[in-house]
């Protein structure tokens, strides 16, 4: 029998009701005897499933509905129409239950006490989450060996830099071991050393604990090295469900190809390679890549004409960002090649 999904969303929608204002004078004395309003759609009948262990990329622009569907599924917000269901909880009339079972991470928000030490913070929430000592000390043990805080425990949280809190904020939301786990941009502001040590952690305890979840963010890279399934929103409607392969394989159109030559004078025949669809940049004396529309041009026919037209130091294949996939699809361009 196949088990029952950790999230279940039917036909949910969130209006919000907004006070349109009129300009000028006349028009603030008249926003005094008459109003008008408007309905905003911010979510518009979105349905999906997610499974216990999924980790799940919840994608759209700046105002698509994603922040207000994590609070809806964080029993924040009421739904204005739909279903939710999370492991048998309806999330904002279970509330003081339900939380007990989910971890919430918002990149530019904490949810540790700001001038006290961060093990101190640890300390209230395991009074609060009723945390036994030894599973306390066992998961400070995985937090630290992973995410490598003990040199800053006793450090007041204000005193943090931004990546050293993050890893706080995320050992404080695992802390009473939750099922779920809500990410909203966890690596913001992050360097590139702050950002792997974060995914790693979450690759750990997804794999470890079978911890389901739903990351929400701009930064595509969190994406393509955490989750296999991605779900895009705009203006509130569900554009796509289904895995990141799939997206990549109908919609990467362009693919490049970039080179070093062994020889500064043969770049000058690397034009005669001039075939349709191909664009060939000069990165230094040495160095060439070539774009092409890999729908029209096959990618092995176009290798056997480089190598034998120039003798190549080192070539590597490498694919269009997903970045550029999912502007076009922001823009309005059609999934007519991907099942919905």
């Amino acid at each position: 029998m196949a088990e029952a999904p950790l999230i279940a969303v039917r036909d949910l929608s969130k209006d919000f009701r907004t006070f349109r204002r009129r300009e000028g004078v006349w028009g603030g004395i008249q926003n005094l005897f008459v109003r008008e309003y408007l309905t905003v759609k911010a979510v518009d009948h979105i349905t999906f499933d997610i499974d216990r262990g999924e980790m799940v990329g919840y994608i759209g622009p700046n105002g698509a509905g994603k922040s207000t569907t994590i609070k809806m599924l964080t029993g924040i917000l009421v739904p204005s129409s739909g279903t939710i269901q999370v492991g048998g909880y309806v999330p904002w009339r279970d509330r003081t239950t339900y939380v007990k079972t989910i971890g919430v991470v918002f990149g530019q928000r904490t949810q540790l006490w700001w001038d006290i030490a961060v093990m101190e913070s640890f300390r209230l929430l395991q009074k609060i989450y009723g945390v036994s000592q030894r599973d306390f000390d066992e998961r400070m043990a995985l937090f630290g060996d992973i995410l490598g805080i003990n040199k800053y425990l006793h450090t007041p949280v204000r005193k943090l830099s931004l990546g050293e809190r993050m890893r706080c904020d995320l050992a404080a939301a695992l802390l009473h071991n939750p099922p779920l786990l809500f990410l909203d941009e966890p690596t913001i502001g992050l360097d590139v050393v702050a950002k792997d040590h974060i995914r790693q952690f979450l690759r750990s305890v997804n794999q470890r604990f079978r911890t389901t979840v739903l990351l929400t963010t701009h930064d595509l890279d969190d994406i393509e090295a955490l989750c296999k399934r991605i779900v895009i929103i705009d203006r509130g409607r569900l554009l796509y469900d289904g895995p990141l392969d799939l997206l990549k394989q109908k919609l990467l159109r362009t693919r490049q190809v970039k080179f070093v030559l062994r020889d500064a004078a043969a770049g000058a025949r690397l034009r005669a390679i001039g075939t349709g669809g191909l664009a060939i940049d000069e990165v230094d004396e040495l160095t060439f890549r070539i774009r092409f529309d890999r729908t029209k041009v096959s990618t092995g026919d176009l290798m056997r004409e480089i190598l034998g037209a120039v003798e190549v130091r080192d070539l590597v294949i490498e694919d269009e960002p997903i970045e550029e996939v999912v502007k076009r699809i922001y823009a309005g361009e059609a999934l007519r090649e991907v099942t919905l």
